[in-house]
């Protein structure tokens, strides 16, 4: 119901009760009656089968589910793979724009910030500047 409800652009915070909600409903419970062979809900149209008019060109291996991932490299460096994926103008375009947000980590990483214990004692020396600071200690040594 979850990824029914998110297909169906519902907000992803409440797409599990809107999923269950839906699930109830006279007119979606009809529609799946018609539907019942057909499982994937993300489909905008029911798919006929694919007959000659859709086949993979020739020369690409293609996978399954329709992505182009022959041409990537096989590689331990995840950055290499990841550079390479945004890249590939066969791939998915969600795919495409997720390996460039994880690429990005890696090119340019987080400012290191202060923890809050680092910020309150920072506060602290700022606040103990100027007219009410602490004052001098007083001479251990008597000069004479």
């Amino acid at each position: 119901n979850k990824a029914a409800a998110d297909a169906a652009g519902s907000a992803p915070s409440s797409s599990a009760a809107a999923g269950a909600r839906l699930a109830k409903h006279p007119e979606i419970i009809a529609a799946l009656k018609m539907l019942k062979g057909r499982r994937d809900v993300k489909a905008k149209e029911p798919s006929p089968k694919q007959g000659k008019d859709h086949e993979a060109p020739l020369g690409d291996e293609q996978e399954p589910d329709g992505e182009y991932l022959d041409c990537l490299p096989f590689t331990e460096d995840p950055l290499v793979w990841l550079v390479n994926l945004m890249n590939e103008p066969r791939a998915k375009v969600f795919d495409r724009r997720s390996a460039a947000q994880k690429a990005v980590d890696f090119f340019h990483g987080k400012k290191g910030e202060m923890g809050k214990k680092e910020q309150k004692a920072e506060a602290a020396k700022q606040a103990g500047k100027g007219k009410f600071g602490q004052g001098k200690p007083p001479l251990s040594v008597v000069r004479g």
